[in-house]
């Protein structure tokens, strides 16, 4: 697989958020040790992607996102159009995998979920409806193993609010108010999450063996599919 991997994430100011995905594009350089692997972030901080495409044709482009908001719809496809590539590959999104789902129920049994708690699911929110779907959908898959209905609440953009839902539980009567990450990296969003008041919160994805399976999955269909079609 010789075409170049360009792993696409949102961009944050925070170091953590950086260093994560950073760390998930190393641990997908040891799984594909033959391709060039780099990271180009749509907002915030460099390396953009105009510069991780620079120098490279026929590039693998992989939106690091667990959901189809306005980065991924609009955001991407200008800067792939910026930077000269607009034919780049662009392949599906990371979420809503159900894989990725077993991952964060995985990190909520981490955090220390039993069965019976009450669940949330925290995402960062969107105003793109596609996005908040995409959540919803993962919020049903989480449902499989929790065994119980999971809310899903939201920390920056949208409503509910992560605090306000667990706050609703309590007074509602549960016990145990567990929160699970749907979020990809460490940083502001997920320190809001930290701070909702459950009674355990899930760390986010992050570098999960379920993450970087997805990510490697997405480039090999997008490679076999460019040759089928050459």
């Amino acid at each position: 697989m010789s075409r170049p991997l360009v792993l696409v994430a949102h961009g944050s100011r925070d170091p953590a958020a950086g260093a994560c995905v950073s760390q998930l594009a190393s641990v997908v350089r040891k799984r594909l040790p033959e391709t060039d692997v780099r990271i180009g972030f749509v907002d915030v901080r460099r390396p953009s992607v105009a510069d991780a495409l620079h120098g490279v044709a026929e590039a693998v482009v992989v939106p690091a996102f667990l959901a189809v908001g306005f980065h991924v719809r609009a955001d991407l496809p200008a800067q792939l159009a910026h930077a000269g590539a607009p034919d780049c590959c662009v392949t599906p999104t990371l979420g809503p995998d159900p894989e990725l789902v077993r991952a964060a129920a995985a990190r909520l049994t981490q955090a220390g979920w039993r069965p019976g708690d009450a669940v949330v699911l925290a995402a960062a929110g969107s105003s793109d409806q596609r996005a908040v779907a995409d959540v919803r959908t993962a919020a049903r898959l989480l449902r499989v193993h929790v065994g119980r209905p999971v809310r899903v609440g939201f920390v920056a953009t949208g409503a509910p609010r992560v605090d306000a839902l667990v706050a609703g539980l309590r007074a509602a009567g549960e016990r145990r108010v567990a929160v699970a990450s749907w979020l990809l990296a460490p940083g502001v969003f997920q320190r809001r999450v930290d701070g909702c008041g459950a009674d355990m919160v899930a760390e986010p994805l992050g570098v999960h063996p379920a993450v970087v399976d997805a990510v490697v999955a997405r480039y090999a269909a997008a490679v076999a599919a460019a040759e089928v079609a050459a």
